[in-house]
């Protein structure tokens, strides 16, 4: 975080000072710089610049340069240890300020990079980060600028019980038609049977029962057409909404109620 107008450059005997006098003599071992209020050279260079309305894209690098150095010898009159980062980018400004001050070969031409042109790139690319930063830190942040509230309701919630696919009723006739196979008879008779009368077969048996198991509505002993037409009754009776077929949790088994049935 740069410093700012309203933010103390020194601590005299733990009292904050806005500003660095001019006439008033302090005790080296008094003061205090906040070295820590700069986030590295890039962001008090940023600050230098900024503070004297300089321009970044013509950096004065005399000016700039004379004032940079002055806040690294005032970090070190404070007994403060310098990162390696401020002496390097101390060394950095010396000598960009030593290569504008050389003459040009050629005056003429002006194909000579500018010494500043990589100080300026980094310092753009530094600042736009900074600002971006400033925009997230804008944003509401729960437990900075909103609380989060949470209410305990002490409400018990009703048990829903899985609904019973057409997969399902797949894998359960193919369990009864495994188990009618056992039980096949090779003897070839006509028969004619009635889904309607199978309907109410199953609806008298399912008025006397609370509920029964999908397999039990079915007598593999008395053949595949048996089965087939049972379970085609079955499906009518869904269909017409007369029976529910429900089960307890995933992969357990299947059973059929009347609709108005109790639970």
């Amino acid at each position: 975080m740069s410093v700012t107008a309203e933010a103390p450059v020194a601590r005299i005997h733990g009292e904050p000072l806005a500003e660095m006098p001019h006439d008033l003599y302090i005790p080296p071992e008094a003061l205090e710089v906040f070295l820590e209020t700069f986030e590295g050279p890039l962001d008090l260079l940023l600050y230098l610049i900024r503070r004297q309305n300089l321009d970044v894209l013509n950096i004065q690098m005399a000016e700039l340069t004379r004032q940079y150095m002055h806040y690294v010898e005032m970090m070190h009159a404070g007994q403060l240890e310098l990162a390696a980062e401020y002496l390097l980018m101390a060394a950095l400004l010396i000598e960009i300020k030593s290569r504008m001050l050389l003459p040009r070969r050629d005056e003429s031409t002006e194909d000579e990079t500018d010494p500043r042109a990589e100080l300026v790139r980094r310092l753009l690319e530094y600042e736009q980060m900074k600002l971006a930063a400033q925009r997230l830190d804008e944003l509401p942040v729960a437990g900075r600028d909103f609380a989060l509230v949470q209410v305990w309701l002490e409400q018990a919630a009703a048990k829903r019980l899985p609904e019973v696919s057409l997969d399902d009723l797949k894998q359960a006739w193919l369990g009864v038609l495994a188990r009618a196979r056992v039980n096949r008879h090779h003897k070839v008779s006509r028969e004619e049977l009635s889904v309607r009368e199978h309907m109410s077969r199953l609806l008298r048996r399912l008025k006397d029962e609370r509920f029964a198991e999908f397999g039990a509505l079915f007598d593999p002993s008395r053949g595949v057409p048996e089965l087939v037409v049972t379970f085609l009754a079955v499906l009518e009776l869904v269909r017409e909404s007369l029976v529910v077929v429900t089960q307890q949790e995933p992969f357990a088994p299947i059973y059929v109620k009347l609709s108005h049935a109790d639970a």
